[in-house]
């Protein structure tokens, strides 16, 4: 159920995080990212967490762990208070619950809700999921899903019915968006797409090619940089996965075209270039990603932060990108590739409460080459004797 990956130190970035040691548990060898808290209710959640510990080179090891197997398609995780996660299926528009209660190879695996009217087509179907900040009162979740005639954000408590509260997101067979979370502001944010028409990205009357910034309810939230319009930020070709650092700063993951892919640091009213710009251009009028890849090297869909680590979970490049990030949202030093081709393509990347990084595959979405045990949802922990002696 494991595997054990060498992976060359994060010098800075691990020596910060053996000094604090917050959702850390030093080990002999060094120090082990991702070993789970106390549960604030007493257990801890009940998680398949083998050792971790150094190789003898001393480099930084990865332990992957499978989780749950047998899925279709999982696009995206979001974590409950128990250390429980939810788990959409993009093509038969299921809400899975997973853990935290383990099952005879992982995790317990629960459907827990089916969005009846789903169309997955192509890139749509199901796709991004929040959890309610407030969930421990309201058991508020929020999805982001295709239909025949659009794509929509809903609401709804688990086994009742969903509610619409923002609608007429365009839709196609591709660039579809889809991610969704909340901010560290308390607003909700999604990723759209273009929908494959271009000039929707630069029109801040379309809610196509952007990110948009709402509240619980659907309304454009307070501050937004166009009166009474949910847009955030501008000129997106198809962005699926957002994430933020310990500094509140919004990193989005975007598809190029035929050339580059990108990371981008999302600010109010920004304007990301397409379809005028794919990659840095050096035009004042747009911003640059802070990072750029060969398309067939990543088109990621998934982004998470531990620390001031932000993991890409990449498709086409069946890889993840780990990049340090500074105390200003710059990137230090290279990005290091990591699981590179042994999962096949990977979709969703989800920091746990835990620490660790949840990841999935998405070798069943028509483009993959699925193995028995695909779709995988796996656990990833971080460790190694050279890390804590940086």
């Amino acid at each position: 159920m494991s595997a054990r990956l060498p992976y060359p130190r994060f010098g800075r970035l691990i020596a910060t995080a053996a000094a604090s040691c917050t959702a850390l548990l030093m080990v002999t060898a060094g120090c082990s990212l991702g070993e789970p808290e106390p549960d604030p209710a007493g257990e801890p959640p009940n998680l398949p967490t083998p050792s971790a510990t150094a190789n003898e080179q001393g480099e930084q090891e990865v332990v992957a762990t499978v989780l749950a197997k047998g899925l279709r398609v999982p696009w995206a995780v979001a974590f409950l208070p128990d250390g429980g996660a939810l788990v959409t299926e993009r093509d038969n528009g299921r809400v899975l619950q997973v853990g935290p209660e383990s099952g005879p190879d992982g995790l317990k695996v629960t459907p827990v809700q089916t969005i009846a009217d789903v169309e997955a087509s192509g890139e749509g179907g199901l796709l991004g999921i929040a959890v309610s900040p407030a969930y421990a009162t309201d058991r508020t979740v929020f999805v982001y899903h295709s239909t025949a005639r659009d794509n929509r954000i809903v609401k709804f408590t688990l086994g009742g019915t969903p509610t619409p509260i923002l609608t007429g997101i365009p839709v196609a067979g591709i660039h579809n968006g889809g991610g969704l979370a909340f901010g560290p502001d308390g607003f909700l944010y999604a990723s759209t797409g273009d929908g494959g028409d271009r000039p929707l990205s630069q029109d801040v009357r379309s809610l196509g090619g952007k990110i948009l910034r709402i509240t619980p309810d659907g309304k454009p939230a307070p501050d937004n940089p166009y009166p009474n319009s949910p847009v955030w930020s501008l000129g997106h070709r198809n962005v699926q996965g957002i994430t933020w650092d310990a500094g509140k700063r919004m990193y989005a993951v975007e598809f190029g075209q035929n050339t580059w892919d990108e990371v981008n640091l999302v600010t109010k009213g920004g304007n990301y270039g397409w379809p005028q710009v794919e990659g840095k251009a050096g035009d004042r009028r747009y911003r640059d990603p802070i990072v750029q890849w060969r398309t067939a090297d990543a088109s990621c869909s998934g982004a998470a932060v531990v620390e001031r680590l932000l993991a890409a979970a990449c498709l086409r490049g069946e890889r993840l990108w780990l990049v340090e990030l500074t105390d200003t949202g710059t990137v230090l030093g290279q990005p290091r590739e990591l699981l590179t081709g042994r999962y096949g393509r990977l979709r969703a990347v989800a920091a746990a409460p835990d620490g660790s990084l949840w990841v999935s595959t998405s070798n069943h979405d028509g483009r993959g080459d699925p193995e028995p045990e695909d779709d995988r949802l796996l656990r990833l922990v971080f460790a190694g004797g050279g890390a804590g002696r940086s």
